[in-house]
């Protein structure tokens, strides 16, 4: 159980270093527009990665959903590892074309990236990110996993509303639209 934990924290650690750094290396974008929601979204998001660290620290499990839970284990850890593997191929492919997902606004020079995983879904960051969540908790044998699946259903609206401001305001988002599917390649 150890190895799984330090296995997750360090997935969870390399996502997070890769955002960052990635972040900071950007080229110069426009000032994100500070509310009151807007830091909102971001506190929550930090208290979430706090408590999703915490949860992989403890030396139990957290609202167990099953006594033997090996299979279920070995489950959550390849969807977890999928799921990462997905969120930063695509956030490396998509590279200065992306935005904080708070901001949601088209960024100075922003392109239609059609290359690479991004030729089959149109948001796999959402994609990968949501697998993610979902693995670690079924390999915490965790029943949070379905906070992760009632998060689900807002990541896609949030993906929707995001699209029809790329259809409004970048051009060629519309055709690249036409030709992917949102989130699972050949089926939604």
């Amino acid at each position: 159980m150890l190895y799984l934990q330090l296995y997750l924290l360090a997935g969870l650690v390399l996502h997070k270093a890769i955002w960052e750094a990635l972040r900071i290396k950007a080229v110069a974008k426009p000032r994100e527009r500070r509310s009151l929601g807007l830091s909102a979204v971001k506190a929550a998001k930090v208290a979430i990665l706090a408590g999703i660290i915490v949860q992989t620290l403890l030396p139990f499990d957290l609202f167990s959903i099953i006594e033997n839970s090996l299979y279920l284990r070995v489950a959550g850890t390849v969807i977890y590892t999928i799921g990462l593997i997905t969120a930063i191929a695509a956030r490396f492919q998509l590279g200065n074309n992306w935005a904080n997902i708070e901001s949601g606004q088209v960024v100075q020079g922003q392109e239609v990236v059609a290359r690479g995983i991004y030729a089959l879904i149109r948001h796999p960051i959402y994609t990968g990110d949501l697998l993610l969540l979902l693995g670690l908790e079924l390999a915490l044998n965790s029943w949070l996993f379905v906070g992760v699946l009632a998060l689900s259903p807002i990541v896609m609206l949030k993906a929707v509303k995001e699209e029809e401001m790329l259809v409004r305001e970048l051009a060629g988002y519309e055709a690249y639209r036409t030709r992917t599917k949102r989130f699972i390649p050949f089926l939604i």
